[in-house]
């Protein structure tokens, strides 16, 4: 699956989730499936605990992460 296609995972309506990027509609924030990665649980753990994700939601949601960071100016984002 190319980058373009994980992208497409990612969405956001301001009606759920308070309009955060959240994951396919299912009201996983992208923001709470990062810290589960940085808490330190494998993707296989966040699997188990999180059976309507996908392995491909996670890599969208680091994906989406890193594209965040492709802004020139961080200070537009919190402005």
């Amino acid at each position: 699956m190319n980058n373009n296609e994980l992208l497409k995972r990612i969405v956001i309506n301001p009606d759920i989730c308070h309009g955060k990027p959240i994951i396919r509609g299912l009201r996983y924030p992208v923001q709470n499936v990062l810290e589960l990665l940085a808490s330190g649980m494998s993707h296989e753990e966040i699997l188990e605990d999180y059976e309507d994700l996908e392995k491909e939601d996670l890599m969208a949601c680091l994906l989406f992460a890193a594209k965040i960071f492709e802004v020139k100016n961080i200070s537009k984002l919190v402005a």
